[in-house]
């Protein structure tokens, strides 16, 4: 069994940065894929970013492509996401998910794990 706590969410302006962490815990993280996925009120949860196992290969949503940056380190087991230029339509509950393949690692369903999620609001 995986848990999984995100942290560093919080209220920003817009054109402000984040930074989440996801800490993991068991001595399994490194093998797996990670992936940052998020919810608006009312929508359904979308894929932001995934990374793989080594940290040699990630993926973006177009939406957030050159302003969100993912990246792990594996001797803290966390996995993090660096939110540069925040927009309004950022705002939403981050999670964090690990164990997929890494050919549906853009798919919520394809992850085993699930963290509880952290609040994003950036405001106009």
């Amino acid at each position: 069994q995986v848990q999984l706590v995100e942290s560093g969410g919080g209220l920003v302006q817009a054109g402000d940065s984040l930074r989440l962490s996801c800490a993991a815990s068991g001595r399994t993280f490194s093998t797996y894929t990670m992936g940052w996925f998020r919810q608006a009120p009312g929508k359904e949860r979308t894929f932001v970013a995934t990374i793989s196992w080594s940290g040699g290969n990630t993926k973006y949503a177009d939406s957030v492509k050159g302003r969100f940056t993912i990246s792990r380190d594996n001797a803290k087991n966390t996995v993090y996401l660096q939110m540069n230029s925040l927009k309004p339509e950022d705002t939403a509950v981050y999670y964090c998910a690990a164990d997929a393949k890494w050919d549906y690692s853009s798919h919520y369903n394809a992850y085993r794990y699930w963290g509880q999620g952290t609040q994003v609001t950036v405001s106009s």
